[in-house]
């Protein structure tokens, strides 16, 4: 008989998710609470621009579709640092050529998915379908639909990628005590806004097209990623309080002195700043961790329903799209065995899921804080020194970043481990008298259990 299954959230992971089940071979209903991407896209000023490197790229690959979104793709190569001056210092991602992250529109590649899904006779997707709730053991989703009426859906296997609010990980959550079901959600003190730098009048960018663009400013930061069309997507990331807060920040005449005392370059770039600062909302910033992902052998989650992580390892998408891909060959090895294909899949993502969660907490402060100290641009000098020289050297962001066969668990222990080792050699010595080679038979000496 063939098997049904029922995936809920069609969004970048369950998109992606669907595309491969339906190349196994499945039946696969995709359901999604929101309407069709390719019919309108999502409101403004919810939607941060995303990167997209090379743990994403391998799992795109996976399912047939790499080549084509890379075309739609634009690449960024380092991250380009604006002082409050306006002077601009542009830091490399990576030592080696031709190591970079992609900025790409997430409705674009959303739309690009659902297009690969429908091409398939053996998926159907069906919208405005929001789950209320699952029954785990039975394997049955209810389903409030676009014109009030409810609906039961039973499938053999249930798969959960209904995002950071996840109505499948509530159910299991309420199944505390036969789950041992543990959750956690822990929000930043800031929020982030959404703002815009339209092209020139000649359709071209009016700052650096090839880099992640960062004002930082030690509590508070913006970044700006470039767009297709010659537009970036610009994101202020600010504590809600204080001077700086968005709560504080509440009249034209405030934001205007704000952006001309902190932010004074990018003015000049952003002629509708008002205009975006009051007509988009604050979106909140937080991580949720739980375990287990699985229940009962009929009903596993994914994505950011497991795993929602904040933005500033640019790995969030990246981590979904990865879970499919580990998944599969899980699934692979453990063929019609989906108990064992989930708990295989659980017990070896987990770990690792929640250390790029704190690797993208670490982030948020190195960016908006620690990348224009002296210390920290003495080690980046250091670690682009030793990845031109020596090409099994890796930085902790290039281990994360550039080795999608690498565990995110061990990326994190090596890169800290590195970095403790690195700052201590800048910090006690003048880089100028370290010796490369010594520095580098050091790095490779460290013992990481």
């Amino acid at each position: 008989m063939e098997e049904k299954i029922l995936i809920i959230g069609a969004g970048l992971c369950g998109s992606l998710l669907a595309i491969r089940m339906a190349q196994k071979g499945y039946k696969v209903e995709m359901r999604e609470s929101r309407w069709d991407l390719r019919d309108q896209a999502l409101e403004g000023g919810r939607s941060i621009n995303l990167a997209l490197s090379d743990r994403g790229l391998m799992a795109l690959a996976s399912v047939g579709i790499g080549d084509a979104i890379k075309k739609e793709c634009i690449p960024m190569v380092g991250r380009m640092i604006h002082s409050v001056q306006g002077d601009l210092r542009f830091s490399k991602y990576s030592g080696r050529e031709g190591e970079q992250i992609n900025s790409i529109s997430r409705t674009g590649l959303n739309v690009a998915l659902l297009e690969k899904a429908d091409s398939y006779d053996n998926l159907t997707i069906i919208f405005d379908s929001k789950c209320t709730h699952v029954d785990l053991e039975a394997g049955q989703a209810k389903f409030k639909n676009k014109d009030g009426a409810e609906e039961t859906v039973s499938a053999d296997i249930i798969l959960g990628t209904d995002g950071a609010g996840s109505i499948v990980r509530r159910s299991m959550m309420a199944k505390t005590t036969s789950l041992l079901f543990n959750y956690s959600q822990e929000f930043l003190r800031s929020g982030y806004k959404e703002l815009h730098i339209p092209p020139t009048a000649k359709g071209s960018w009016r700052i650096e097209k090839n880099a992640l663009h960062i004002w930082p400013r030690g509590k508070f930061m913006m970044i700006a990623l470039p767009n297709l069309d010659g537009s970036f997507t610009v994101t202020m990331f600010h504590p809600y309080e204080g001077d700086a807060g968005f709560n504080t920040l509440n009249t034209p005449e405030k934001v205007r002195s704000f952006f001309e005392q902190y932010y004074p370059d990018s003015m000049e770039h952003m002629p509708d700043l008002v205009e975006d600062y009051f007509d988009n909302p604050v979106g909140v910033l937080g991580t949720n961790k739980c375990y287990p992902w699985q229940s009962y052998g009929k009903v596993c989650i994914m994505g950011d329903a497991a795993h929602a992580i904040v933005p500033f390892y640019g790995q969030g998408m990246n981590a979904s799209f990865e879970d499919v891909r580990i998944f599969d060959e899980i699934h692979t090895q453990h063929q019609g065995d989906w108990e064992k294909v989930f708990t295989a899949f659980q017990d070896s993502r987990v770990v690792n899921t929640n250390a790029i969660a704190d690797l993208a907490i670490d982030n948020f402060y190195e960016m908006q804080d620690k990348v224009d100290d002296i210390p920290f641009i003495k080690k980046r000098t250091l670690e682009m020194q030793l990845e031109q020289n020596y090409k099994d050297y890796y930085s902790k962001y290039s281990l994360v970043t550039f080795q999608p066969n690498l565990p995110y668990q061990d990326a994190m222990l090596r890169g800290r481990a590195q970095d403790k080792m690195l700052l201590d050699l800048v910090t006690e010595n003048d880089p100028n008298d370290l010796v490369l080679e010594e520095v580098y038979h050091k790095l490779k000496s460290i013992s990481v259990e």
